[in-house]
């Protein structure tokens, strides 16, 4: 046996786990191990890595940041948002697939907004009820909530109030996919969002095709409405409608439903109010973080419409306003803010509040059913909406 040649193909395989080991990137325990030639007295030490069992997979990813079940962030820059909560609310998250054939008296349908060389996803509601009517309807244009981070419009628990709110007020619903933090920080929302409103103003000069609002759809009476992020949404949107023509489309009103207005500085609500599963102070403060731009703070335009760094009230060409709001929601102290900047500043807005209900309430499906008084308030609050969008 050629000892030498033994030492030096052992070394050689030494190296070459050394390199396997550095170019994985991985720290792993190393176990001493002496190898004896064929040579009786020669005893060669080699360091052998046990990556097996003691490092971790190179394709494993860490988990850096979790919001309360509804998202994780991994160290790879994913993020997934699938519900891990309790498992009797998972439902309230699932998709449900539009339907062009009526359901119900609603027929449901997905199309492809293109602006600017980029397509957005958007649903639609149709009321059954249109196809006889020869009024036209309004058309209300909601935006979804979930701290701009999670949510979809095709959610169950969107389809669930939409449905109803559709066939209550007898008006088409269009919802568009917002795109979502942290891969798209603010003001994406939000632009997301105004393009559908531009994408309305298309389709009503006969520039782009949408059956069922050119035939059914009354262009003089859009109304935005958004729930909890999706009520700043409106704001926004509203904000902006004011300074284009939007001609031959009207906002006739903005429905800002439980809006994410916070500040900084901790208000007395968030303090003492009960916390709930679709609104805890963790997915306050963690969803925002990761939503708006960097290095912003709460005090950001988009989150404290009524504060300095704000454009200011006065100037801004609004529509009518009804502000909704839950008299046990973690941000009502907030909300009444803007509620009187508004007024102050001679806005025609109007209050409504669900007494003895927290943050989006209405999206609960299983305490909508389950409970009579939320079943109860959930109809108030849908009549209000039917009422206001008459009165306008």
């Amino acid at each position: 046996m050629d000892v030498a040649r033994e030492i030096r193909l052992a070394k050689e395989a030494e190296a070459e786990m050394d390199l396997h080991v550095a170019n994985a990137g991985k720290r792993v325990d190393q176990e001493i191990y002496k190898v004896t030639a064929n040579n009786p007295g020669l005893v060669q030490e080699v360091t052998l890595m046990d990556q097996a069992a003691k490092s971790k997979p190179a394709n494993e990813k860490k988990l850096v940041d979790e919001v309360s079940g509804w998202l994780r962030i991994y160290d790879d820059g994913s993020v997934d948002r699938t519900w891990t909560g309790p498992a009797q609310f998972k439902f309230l998250a699932d998709p449900v697939p539009s339907h062009e054939k009526f359901i119900d008296g609603i027929a449901v349908r997905d199309t492809i907004v293109s602006h600017e060389g980029r397509d957005l996803r958007v649903r639609l509601y149709l009321p059954e009820k249109a196809l006889e009517n020869k009024n036209k309807l309004p058309i209300i244009l909601h935006f979804q909530g979930g701290g701009f981070c999670i949510s979809e419009p095709d959610w169950f628990m969107y389809y669930q109030i939409y449905v109803r709110i559709a066939l209550s007020t007898q008006a088409i619903v269009v919802s568009p996919f917002l795109r979502r933090a942290p891969e798209h920080r603010l003001p994406t929302a939000i632009d997301d969002a105004f393009d559908t409103l531009l994408w309305l103003r298309s389709v009503a000069r006969s520039g782009s095709r949408e059956p069922w609002l050119e035939q059914h759809g009354d262009f003089n009476r859009v109304f935005l409405i958004g729930d909890s992020s999706g009520g700043n949404v409106v704001h926004e949107v509203a904000s902006r409608a004011g300074s284009v023509d939007l001609s031959p489309v009207r906002v006739a009103g903005a429905i800002p439903v439980h809006p994410g207005f916070v500040r900084s500085e901790r208000s007395r609500s968030e303090l003492e109010m009960p916390q709930s599963p679709f609104l805890t102070l963790d997915m306050l403060d963690k969803f925002l973080e990761l939503a708006l731009p960097v290095g912003a703070t709460k005090d950001h335009p988009i989150t404290c419409p009524m504060g300095a760094a704000a454009p200011p009230l006065e100037g801004l060409k609004l529509p009518a306003v009804l502000l909704c709001v839950a008299e046990l929601d973690l941000v009502r102290d907030t909300e009444m803010e803007y509620y009187e900047a508004m007024k102050k500043a001679n806005k025609d807005v109007e209050l409504y509040v669900s007494h003895g209900m927290g943050h989006s309430f209405y999206l609960n499906k299983v305490a909508v059913d389950m409970d009579p008084n939320v079943s109860a308030k959930t109809d108030a609050f849908i009549t209000r909406i039917k009422e206001f969008i008459q009165e306008h």
